[in-house]
């Protein structure tokens, strides 16, 4: 197994120096800690961007052997098992401060410029074993317990976010909101909890935020404040600092879940019946062009994702986002992102040229992650001019609030277009309209599937196939209710007959009725 930094030979108690030197020639380095008083603790500036830590290994690095000390050649025992032990919480006052001198005393042993050329894993492993001697070696007095704790937060500190580690790596967590470095608080089973981490300082919090934008080769300072970003999951992250920030820096994360939710978990969860969610897969599979309507966490990217799940292998799909949180398993598939001015001013890429562009990219669907603005023009566009079965998001509360905001987009986007002939066009592109919402339980339910018929005068005409009915609350809390089928036939069974899907439509429709 490879270590990083210089070799060690000597270790003298006396005056508690820690001496290096060389064993292969090499000219003699720097001591690796100067004296007891360790220097002022500061947090580790990323070396490396972490999608480096991935790439095949390209050069011999230095080895440290801290097991070889004065006085013999026995390797040093480990005092921490292999397996991670359960994390108790944050560091006490106790252990903050042997962190603190434990990570000064790592920072002179370890050459971080070394770390680009090992796996994350190899690199966390080096580091672990590397903590441990430093511990053993300056005779600190922990409980095994407390020394995976140390190290546990160290190897956070030099390789991840930090105190937003342990809560990164549960999968019960959907929303992680960081209000300034004492307050963090999580959403989970759609409940807000107020959490025991905390950040050192302000000045930790805002290298996590650096950090974590640097590695989409964006920014966040004083004279950019506010940031969207992306974890290298695809966890979407939004930070805003000071001087907006008034409290110190926001920083808030949209997670997801390791393994891509299907219809079929969201019908484990009951956000929808068996009998509904076979209509979805026939309105994906029948390339409808579908809008994805609901409120701030209600799940839309979620039901995104679970309908793509119906296209079909062959087909090139094309995703646009502000940041790139769409989870396709689809083989053929381009990612696009938009990205912000610089600091001149000059270089920014909207929403609306990703969809212009990717006109030009022969797609067969486009999938547009959120629409906000008049990029809602070229993607009614896109649904008229042969590109089937492309999706939308859009924050709205009801399917007709739905169309009425992709009005309103179209208008603001400066289209002198009369009323009649913008509704025409949205009627005529936008085929289903599946409404999500997050009720007063924490639940995130599919409440409406409704199908656009066409125009009535100057009135875009809808009829629901499926509703989702309250019937009341159970002991608990929790609002129990059921998605009842209207009975309507949809105006797409021809397209679903076309399709091979009639018999499956049919079938869903008449369970849904009995």
């Amino acid at each position: 197994m490879t270590t990083f930094g210089r070799r060690v030979k000597t270790l003298e108690t006396k005056d508690s120096t820690l001496r290096a030197e060389p064993v292969d020639g090499t000219p003699t380095a720097d001591s690796l800690v100067a004296s007891v008083t360790p220097p002022e603790y500061s947090d580790p500036q990323p070396t490396v961007p972490p999608e480096k830590f991935n790439e095949p290994k390209s050069a011999t690095v230095p080895v440290l052997d801290m097991a070889k000390l004065e006085g013999g050649e026995q390797e040093t025992q480990k005092s921490v098992d292999s397996e991670p032990l359960p994390r108790q919480g944050p560091l006490d006052e106790k252990l903050q401060e042997i962190k603190v001198s434990v990570f000064n005393y790592l920072i002179e042993a370890v050459d971080l410029s070394q770390l680009a050329s090992l796996e994350h894993s190899e690199v966390r492993e080096e580091i672990s074993d590397i903590a441990s001697e430093i511990i053993g070696m300056r005779g600190f007095v922990l409980s095994a317990q407390e020394q995976q704790h140390v190290i546990e937060d160290i190897c956070n500190d030099v390789l991840g976010l930090g105190p937003l580690e342990p809560l990164l790596a549960r999968d019960d967590i959907t929303d992680i909101m960081v209000n300034g470095p004492d307050k963090v608080y999580i959403e989970t089973k759609g409940k807000l909890e107020l959490t025991d981490v905390k950040f050192r300082d302000a000045a930790q919090l805002m290298n996590v935020c650096q950090r974590i934008v640097t590695a989409v080769g964006r920014r966040v300072d004083e004279a950019s404040p506010i940031c969207d970003a992306r974890l290298l999951d695809g966890s979407r992250v939004n930070v805003i600092a000071n001087p907006l920030s008034v409290d110190g820096a926001t920083l808030t994360i949209r997670k997801f879940q390791k393994e891509k939710l299907t219809l079929d978990n969201l019908i484990d969860f009951k956000s929808v019946s068996p009998e509904c969610a076979q209509v979805l897969e026939v309105i994906g599979g029948c390339r409808l062009n579908i809008l994805v309507s609901g409120g701030t966490g209600s799940g839309k990217t979620t039901l995104l994702n679970c309908l793509t799940n119906f296209i079909e292998d062959g087909e090139r799909v094309v995703t646009c986002e502000d940041a790139a949180e769409l989870q396709l398993k689809n083989p053929h598939v381009v990612r696009l992102e938009t990205r912000p001015a610089n600091l001149e001013g000059a270089g920014e890429v909207t929403m609306r040229d990703l969809v212009r562009n990717c006109l030009r990219m022969r797609p067969e669907r486009i999938i547009v992650g959120e629409v906000r603005g008049s990029e809602a023009f070229d993607l009614l566009q896109a649904m008229n001019t042969g590109h089937d079965g492309s999706m939308g998001t859009v924050h709205a509360n009801n399917p007709r609030e739905g169309i009425s905001r992709i009005e309103n987009m179209i208008a603001m986007g400066g289209f002198n277009l009369p009323a009649k002939a913008m509704r025409e066009q949205i009627a005529s592109a936008i085929n289903v309209v599946v409404q999500a919402a997050r009720l007063r339980d924490g639940s995130r339910k599919i409440t409406h599937v409704t199908e656009v018929i066409g125009m009535e005068g100057d009135v875009v005409t809808m009829q629901d196939l499926f509703v989702f009915e309250v019937e009341g609350e159970d002991a608990d809390g929790n609002i129990i209710g059921q998605h009842k089928a209207t009975g309507l036939r949809p105006t797409f069974w021809d397209k679903a007959r076309y399709f091979g899907l009639e018999e499956k439509l049919a079938n869903a429709l008449e369970a849904s009725n009995v």
